[in-house]
């Protein structure tokens, strides 16, 4: 017996912060031997191991001096502790100041930080930064095989026949989140060009909140298909190619504004955001933030000037007109 999808909505939260394999492994086989059911002690479980990492994460880099903030959220491609020391180390030398790098569960709640001036930075999503652009501050657009644009991508089963969008209706299909533009902005959008709703045209969705749980919830069959960031797909067939083989790629949108970097308006002239913009503006002409790229598979973060998300904002009004 597999997990229902009540099962994937429970568990999916945790698994940016624990290790998939152990915890999906854990999940399954109390499905399987509970009747599908998660229990209480598995979810405790791996909750306390989540604020254990968090934990860790918020630990001042240095003694003294205000705390730098700067939030990740799940299009982050991992919580490997080698990238988020180097990040964090990289971001303290360079500023001079304490940094905390803030990981939380979904695209809104680093949003909301970002908006209400309780974070100096974040890297986040096309989609909030259209959504919210009045308050806040472009600051870097990742470069990435030479370019600041990405694609989103539709994927499937490896070995499964299909080549569109048009071609998955009735699947039980995997979005990354509600406030994604590629893990789920881009799909909603197709659809409302065909007078569809995801849930009209799909059996069932469910949110995976990390496009690596959309290729990992994919790639074991807990969906039939998933909407994800064409860029964390692609570093992981490089990292994790045992991965990617068990998926396919079905679609691939047009290029699109890579997720930026921003400030919050209200931050534009402190001492935080020149030494934020320059660290980051600066970070591949430094040995260590080289390290942290070559780990994202990222050539640079370059200036925010040229960079384009009319897509985006027209995906948005698509959705909206729709109704």
């Amino acid at each position: 017996m597999g997990l229902t999808a009540n099962d994937i909505q429970l568990f999916i939260p945790v698994l940016f912060h624990t290790s998939f394999d152990t915890a999906f492994d854990t999940a399954f086989d109390t499905a399987s031997t509970r009747g599908g059911s998660m229990k209480r002690r598995v979810f405790l479980k791996h909750s306390l191991a989540l604020a254990s990492g968090l934990g860790a994460l918020s630990a001042p880099a240095l003694a003294q001096g205000p705390a730098l903030r700067f939030g990740l959220t799940p299009v982050f491609l991992s919580n490997d502790l080698s990238l988020l020391n180097g990040l964090e180390e990289y971001f303290s030398n360079a500023t001079g100041s304490r940094v905390e790098l803030i990981q939380k569960r979904t695209y809104q709640e680093i949003t909301t930080l970002l908006v209400a001036g309780r974070l100096d930075a974040a890297w986040i999503c096309g989609y909030p930064f259209i959504r919210f652009q009045d308050a806040l501050e472009l600051l870097s657009v990742p470069v990435w095989r030479g370019r600041p644009r990405y694609q989103a991508y539709l994927i499937g089963a490896a070995g499964r026949d299909a080549s569109s969008i048009d071609d998955l209706a009735g699947d039980l299909h995997c979005f990354s989140d509600p406030d994604s533009n590629s893990g789920y902005l881009v799909t909603t959008a197709l659809l409302a060009e065909r007078n569809m709703r995801p849930d009209d045209y799909f059996r069932k969705t469910f949110f995976a909140y990390g496009h690596r749980n959309v290729v990992r919830a994919v790639a074991s069959k807990l969906a039939q298909s998933g909407s994800v960031d064409g860029y964390v797909w692609e570093v992981l067939s490089q990292i994790e190619p045992e991965l990617t083989a068990k998926t396919t790629v079905i679609s691939k949108s047009d290029w699109l504004g890579f997720p930026p970097i921003a400030a919050p308006k209200a931050a534009v002239g402190t001492p935080h955001f020149a030494a934020i913009r320059n660290a980051i503006l600066n970070m591949h002409l430094d040995p260590l933030g080289k390290q942290v790229l070559d780990l994202l598979k990222l050539d640079s973060f370059g200036p925010p000037e040229g960079t384009d998300f009319a897509k985006i904002a027209g995906f948005m009004k698509k959705v909206r007109d729709f109704g």
